[in-house]
């Protein structure tokens, strides 16, 4: 392990269902908030907008991805609205400040969300202060992971060097496109829904069930306490 990482530089993390955990159930908030602009958008019941919802998710990456390209929705409205949420129940967790700490160099996100979102998580878990940058939604011109164009206007928007970068993503296909581009990867098997969808072991470097946990078994070859 020791010899992987120590060429690492750059520490990416995915947002949701990874920096808390899904047992906090904050994408149930998100799920029905989406579920319910399906609703108002189509018509349709809640059965229904259902359906439309997780087949969009499984064939486009995002609910957003799908609406936007059969649907016209304008992501702007799409995105305020489904994240209008209350953070009340996700808290600081001292350890995963300190293990996230303990690691040397830049610190980012890269999320399908926004980036007003992501602040928001960032400052309810106690982090906010230790990332270095966000790629968002917007900033890959609403193009979700795991459409390697995203990850290649990530690459571009925080000025990586993707050989020198690890990825953490709790949705195996995720990591797939990192893999590609020569990221480390780390696939944060957790429980998330649909989480081990297109999961190919060899796109996966670590296989971790808890964030803190895998932080504290990192090596500290850096001089860090």
């Amino acid at each position: 392990m020791t010899e992987r990482l120590a060429d690492i530089d750059t520490w990416i993390f995915d947002l949701d269902n990874t920096l808390y955990p899904p047992s906090a159930q904050l994408f149930d908030l998100i799920d029905a908030r989406m579920g319910a602009f399906i609703m108002r958008l189509l018509g349709v019941d809640a059965i229904e907008a259902r359906r439309v919802q997780k087949q969009y998710f499984h064939d486009h990456g995002t609910t957003m991805a799908g609406l936007m390209r059969h649907h016209g929705v304008h992501p702007e409205d799409f995105l305020i609205d489904v994240h209008a949420i209350a953070l009340d129940r996700i808290a600081p967790d001292a350890r995963l400040r300190a293990g996230l700490e303990r690691l040397p160099g830049r610190r980012l996100i890269f999320t399908n969300a926004d980036a007003d979102y992501a602040a928001r998580v960032l400052a309810a878990r106690g982090i906010a202060d230790l990332f270095d940058g966000v790629c968002d939604i917007r900033a890959t011109r609403y193009t979700p992971k795991p459409d390697p164009a995203a990850y290649r206007m990530m690459v571009d928007h925080l000025g990586i060097d993707p050989k020198r970068s690890l990825f953490v993503e709790d949705m195996a296909r995720n990591l797939t496109p990192a893999k590609a581009l020569g990221m480390t990867t780390v696939w944060l098997d957790n429980g998330s829904e649909s989480g081990h969808r297109d999961h190919l072991p060899d796109h996966v470097d670590f296989h971790v069930n808890d964030i803190s946990d895998w932080l504290d078994t990192l090596p500290t070859p850096w001089g860090i306490s």
